[in-house]
């Protein structure tokens, strides 16, 4: 093989390969722009009722009840990026990785329904499986 297609080959081979590199989004989209800040514009103590919430983000992924009865909402989101690793023959085999953003909504309402406080995560993740650990 003489260098010219083997360079072609190869400069093909890895733009294949970061195009393959893409995103993969889970859970409530609804949350998926927020911030504290715009969730502060949106949300207030002791005014903003569930349906309001359900109106504005969805249906929550999880709903609790604490023992006073109150309810507590839960809203999940998600957006990581697959290593390159995960998809060279047989090198994946021995696990893969991703890394990205995961985003959670909590909200606890009052007996009236409505918004007794609120909090927004978001936080930096890295998952691994086999022996990239």
């Amino acid at each position: 093989m003489s260098p010219r297609p083997l360079a072609t080959y190869l400069a093909t081979s890895a733009v294949a390969l970061l195009l393959l590199t893409g995103c993969e989004t889970s859970g409530n989209q609804g949350i998926s722009q927020e911030t504290e800040e715009t969730v502060q514009t949106k949300l207030t103590e002791g005014v903003t009722t569930q349906a309001e919430v359900r109106q504005m983000f969805g249906a929550p992924g999880n709903i609790s009840f604490t023992s006073g009865g109150h309810d507590i909402w839960s809203y999940d989101y998600a957006e990581m990026k697959q290593s390159a690793l995960n998809y060279i023959p047989y090198l994946n085999q021995l696990g893969s990785s991703a890394k990205g953003t995961r985003k959670q909504l909590v909200i606890m309402f009052n007996a009236r329904k409505v918004v007794r406080r609120y909090a927004l995560m978001e936080s930096e993740v890295i998952e691994r499986t086999g022996l990239f650990p």
